[in-house]
């Protein structure tokens, strides 16, 4: 079942297109990566699915029907990289106060908020301040204040800022469980080793457009560039009926490029042939890291992947 449907969104400010003619689908229970450089486009794109600003064109629909901002927006849960926390306000309250603007009773939010304090260690933080609280700690709080009221689509913006490895986990696992149990996740991100861990999908947008959009597995194979790992003592002497070439080696590790028409299995059967003592032999495919450096190109929005 599709959860979220985009077609063929557009926004402009003044004569910038911050969204130019995108469409996506993401379905119920799956982990969606919205990703892309800074000034992609995505924060637009979050914020005509949340209903703040209205696309200029295109249309939204959500859990099956035309999306509708006012009557919609309770189902959906968004943490955004500025957090959004009232710091004067304590903890327990300000919990309180957001899940009820989400509809829940208050005796409804009272279990929900406790069952979840529970969860994340957090019970003797109820009359603690937001400012009280370090960046990791506010980081668990907002989680927390997305996913209270059980909505069907979380939108998650850099989830991970600020937490330590334990907490990082934590939520992790929280994000695994919400998929799992039908919940839609939307998760956006510069990480790319995170990506890779936990999306299934991922949708990959540059200057307003869609680049790349397929699963993770997929866009994987599609951008292999027919290179094995081969550990062995000693590589035999290459002749030009060889099914492969040397490109590196570090070691007794060498990686090899397999030629045109032929297959991984002719690899293994050469090296045989010729006595090498084989120790490993693995697939290389490229990380989303480097193909996302690929598909933006060199530019300062493409390097800043290089150093995350």
């Amino acid at each position: 079942m599709n959860i979220l449907e985009l077609q063929h969104l557009k926004k402009y400010f003044a004569s910038q297109k911050a969204v130019d003619d995108i469409s996506l689908t993401a379905v119920q229970g799956q982990i969606f990566g919205l990703l892309g450089p800074n000034g992609a486009g995505k924060t637009t794109l979050i914020r005509m699915i949340t209903g703040i600003f209205y696309p200029d064109e295109g249309q939204i629909f959500f859990d099956g029907k035309k999306f509708d901002p006012i009557n919609d927006v309770g189902a959906i849960g968004y943490m955004p990289e500025e957090r959004g926390l009232y710091k004067k306000m304590k903890i327990g309250e300000q919990t309180m106060y957001l899940a009820q603007l989400k509809g829940l009773s208050r005796k409804d939010a009272m279990a929900r908020i406790k069952e979840w304090f529970i969860r994340f260690e957090m019970e003797s933080w109820w009359n603690k301040k937001v400012e009280d609280l370090s960046k990791g700690m506010s980081q668990k709080l907002q989680f927390v204040t997305t996913v209270v009221h059980h909505p069907k689509l979380i939108i998650l913006d850099e989830p991970f800022s600020g937490l330590d490895p334990v907490n990082s986990n934590l939520i992790k696992d929280e994000i695994f469980n919400l998929a799992k149990n039908g919940t839609t996740v939307i998760f956006s991100t510069h990480r790319m080793e995170q990506v890779e861990e936990i999306c299934d999908h991922i949708v990959l947008v540059n200057k307003g457009k869609k680049i790349l959009d397929g699963s993770v597995k997929q866009v994987k194979q599609d951008f292999k560039e027919h290179l094995f790992s081969i550990g062995t003592d000693a590589m035999p002497e290459l002749t030009d009926h060889a099914p492969f070439s040397i490109t590196g080696q570090k070691d007794n590790t060498y990686i090899v490029k397999i030629k045109e028409g032929k297959k991984p299995g002719e690899i293994l059967q050469f090296l045989l042939q010729q006595g090498a003592d084989i120790q490993s032999f693995n697939e290389i495919l490229p990380s989303l890291n480097e193909i996302f450096i690929r598909q933006v190109g060199n530019t300062p929005a493409a390097r800043q992947f290089e150093t995350i």
